[in-house]
């Protein structure tokens, strides 16, 4: 088991989809400084993806100083891995634009999507702060 959530998508490029959770998992901080990264052999064998790319994966991560490899230990979040605010943003691009594309297919304007937004923000803040009113917080669905 990967110790970051990632479900790939088929049609986009595990690579890309598999740097991206990474990356985002360490950003996030579900992948702290000095927690073991899986090898090579473990990430190709959880995602059924040749270990090629796995191994490209991984240097990938490591060029980007997302993760170093400490001889005798093996491949570990690397210290000081931790983003700015601006870095954390540009996770969201992705996430952000399929939220737009959605949003213009079904028909919906701009406020309509800002006000969903913030209706749900308000409900996982008040859930975050108060688990018990998490049987509250159900989609509401947009007008």
């Amino acid at each position: 088991m990967l110790p970051f959530p990632i479900s790939l998508v088929p049609g986009e490029s595990p690579y890309r989809q598999v740097v991206y959770a990474a990356t985002k998992a360490v950003v996030s901080g579900v992948l702290p400084a000095g927690s073991p990264f899986p090898s090579v052999r473990e990430l190709s064998q959880a995602l059924k993806i040749n270990p090629n790319t796995a191994h490209k994966v991984v240097a990938e991560l490591v060029r980007n100083g997302v993760l170093e490899v400490l001889p005798g230990v093996g491949t570990v979040v690397a210290v000081g891995a931790e983003s700015s605010a601006a870095e954390k943003r540009a996770l969201l691009a992705k996430p952000v634009e399929q939220l737009v594309v959605e949003a213009m297919r079904l028909g919906l304007e701009e406020q309509d999507v800002v006000q969903a937004l913030a209706s749900r923000w308000r409900e996982l803040s008040r859930i975050s702060q108060n688990p018990a009113a998490q049987s509250a917080a159900l989609p509401e669905p947009l007008k």
